[in-house]
């Protein structure tokens, strides 16, 4: 184990070094701040951003792109809220890979692990669901478009062949070799993303800017929520960089301003190109209101179906890598599980098969999944447990007059906001619910 210590701050800023053996010599492997704001990105690009505008078209772009620069805001303190406490326990514990959820029963005790747990799988496998359906249809669409042919492939193909594929990849690759694949899928999103506003860009109008509905923003919160979410790497990202805390900070502040701009951005074209007859129906059944049909049958033509075809797919590969590793941070948390799992394919496939299962059985849960990982899973993950272990965290090392890192200025105010925000959002949900 390495450490460095600032000499007028005397605070570790490096806990240790990556060294693998390269025949008979040791080499140094760190992570790098490109690799670790890939994943972050790439994490946060995902399902969500397909279902974004269908979630902002009865407020407009004005009220949505306030509403989802706040939420963004959020995440970023939360984010660093994580890489706080991971960070601090990584020190204590005195060894590199530490969980979130170890973090949690470390700090919170297992009532507060256990809460954390069911909220943690919930979400990763109802969003492992979304991306499956979700890229497994868009596989047998561009499949059956090369043919020539529409509706003869089954769903279960498309989730099957996007499970196989791309699980197989991360089950098969090395880890550095999955972070280059990633930055690389991530490059391509981007680039698709960046032609795709060119030529959607071209169908906008600018009257649509002026439709402000602010009191319709609170059903979109939930979505935005999911779709700006990328906590479950942050331990990852903390243990590829070393504990490098300058390193840190950068990947988590670019790696999620760079899905914030392109959110803006895709929600500004999109419902900029809406006419009002569609914004009063879809204001009516937002179920109507799918934001890749409207590009599909624009004037661009079949250039533009192709490039949201491929930024698509590819937004929801690099998301469906950072959730699957999400997991397995998880399992191999659980001792008493990985013991039991002799090799990684039984691993991989407690990971991949229920989310397999259920898209198949249901292949029309992608819009179902998104809304019920929104909120309160959410707001559990990214907002009560970050504050909760933090602030019990500062509590103990204060007390023993420990070195304690701290990635996140304000104190108790800032975590007594960051918490009584969540209980807002959970409450509005439960009561969402109940007078459904």
């Amino acid at each position: 184990m390495k450490t460095v210590l600032k000499s007028d701050q005397d605070q570790v800023t490096r806990f240790f070094s990556h060294l693998e053996f390269d025949g008979n010599q040791l080499n140094h492997q760190p992570g790098s701040v490109l690799g670790s704001t890939a994943l972050i990105a790439g994490t946060t690009i995902g399902a969500g951003i397909l279902a974004l505008p269908a979630v902002t078209l009865p407020s407009g772009v004005v009220p949505s792109t306030t509403l989802l620069i706040v939420v963004w805001l959020y995440t970023l303190v939360s984010g660093l809220l994580i890489a706080e406490v991971t960070l601090n326990a990584m020190r204590l514990e005195g060894r590199p890979s530490v969980g979130l959820l170890a973090i949690v029963e470390k700090t919170l005790g297992k009532l507060g692990a256990r809460i954390a747990s069911g909220a943690y799988l919930f979400m990763h496998y109802a969003l492992l669901v979304a991306y499956i359906t979700e890229g497994g249809d868009i596989l047998v669409s561009a499949v059956e478009k090369l043919w020539g042919v529409q509706n003869v492939l089954p769903t279960w193909v498309g989730t099957t062949t996007f499970t196989l594929l791309f699980g197989g990849i991360m089950y098969l690759g090395r880890e550095r070799f999955i972070q280059k694949l990633n930055s690389a899928f991530v490059a391509i999103v981007i680039v698709s993303f960046l032609g795709l506003l060119l030529l959607a860009g071209t169908q906008v109008k600018s009257t649509q800017f002026l439709f402000q509905n602010w009191s319709a923003l609170g059903s979109s919160v939930s979505v935005m929520c999911v779709a700006l979410f990328y906590h479950n790497v942050v331990p990852v990202v903390v243990n590829q960089l070393e504990g490098d805390i300058p390193k840190i900070r950068q990947s988590i502040l670019i790696g999620s301003l760079i899905p914030l701009m392109m959110f803006l951005a895709w929600n500004a074209v999109i419902l900029g190109s809406v006419s009002p007859d569609m914004l009063k129906v879809g204001a009516a059944d937002l179920t109507i209101f799918d934001p890749l049909q409207i590009l599909r049958s624009g004037g661009a033509g079949a250039s533009l179906g192709v490039l949201v075809s491929i930024f698509s797919e590819f937004a929801i590969v690099t998301s469906f890598i950072g959730f699957v590793y999400g997991l397995l941070d998880f399992f191999k948390d659980i001792s008493l599980i990985t013991q039991g799992l002799p090799s990684r394919l039984p691993l991989y496939s407690l990971i991949l098969f229920p989310p397999l299962s259920l898209g198949t059985l249901n292949p029309n849960i992608f819009f179902t999944a998104l809304d019920y990982t929104g909120t309160l899973s959410v707001s559990l993950l990214g907002g009560i447990i970050p504050a909760l272990m933090s602030w019990k965290q500062r509590q103990q090392q204060d007390i023993l007059n420990s070195t304690n890192q701290r990635l996140v200025p304000g104190g108790k105010v800032t975590l007594i906001v960051m918490i009584a925000v969540a209980l807002a959002l959970i409450g509005k949900q439960i009561l969402s619910i109940c007078t459904q």
